[in-house]
């Protein structure tokens, strides 16, 4: 976690002098909204609490399962290794990111755009990819700040110095909620199979 706040921080507040500092505050109620994850807050080191300069509201998802990793986490921790290519499970994609993720973005963003202020949206690099090729993400855009609404994807890399796999800011997106409505619409008009395809599926299904 400390690897994407460093991140976060270096990107959003850029440089700042040795003044300031950036508090990570958890937990904070939007009201109506619910409550975000954090905020990020830039304040004097030694300034009063109600002085602040600046903030961004920073809200982290993550890839849920369907069905359970149990029987591979615990191959893994007994051999090391796994025994086979795949198992019973997968990521949950369009609960997690199109219906969990963007229902919060779209409650949460319409707050945030009222206030003419920032919330960045933290996910894996492959959630962007998944609601890329599923859904109308046209109202996505390279980093404007302007926009209200950011979207940070991480992607993992491995690391040969210390073994390991490590998180890395991958992309830098924003909109507004008129971006957010055309996801939460789902598919462009153009992408709809036709009538006549989705009469095949139903004879297909009928034949097995």
């Amino acid at each position: 976690m400390d690897s994407t706040f460093k991140a976060i921080e270096n990107d959003y507040f850029g440089n700042i002098s040795k003044e300031y500092d950036i508090v990570w505050v958890p937990e904070i109620s939007l009201g109506v909204g619910g409550s975000v994850d954090y905020v990020a807050v830039k304040m004097k080191k030694f300034g009063a609490l109600a002085s602040f300069e600046d903030f961004v509201c920073v809200e982290f998802q993550a890839a849920g399962t369907t069905g359970t990793p149990w029987e591979a986490v615990q191959e893994y921790k007994k051999n090391g290794k796994f025994s086979k290519d795949s198992y019973d499970y997968g990521i949950n994609w369009a609960n997690e990111f199109a219906k969990t993720m963007m229902q919060q973005v779209y409650k949460k963003g319409q707050i945030i755009e009222y206030w003419k202020e920032k919330i960045i949206f933290v996910t894996q690099d492959v959630a962007l990819d998944y609601l890329r090729t599923s859904y109308n993400t046209s109202g996505l855009r390279e980093k404007k700040m302007d926009d209200p609404i950011y979207f940070y994807t991480f992607r993992m890399e491995w690391n040969e110095k210390s073994g390991s796999w490590l998180l890395r800011l991958h992309e830098k997106l924003s909109t507004n909620t008129e971006g957010i409505r055309k996801i939460l619409a789902g598919a462009d008009s153009q992408d709809f199979p036709t009538k006549a395809q989705f009469i095949e599926n139903i004879k297909r299904k009928l034949n097995q």
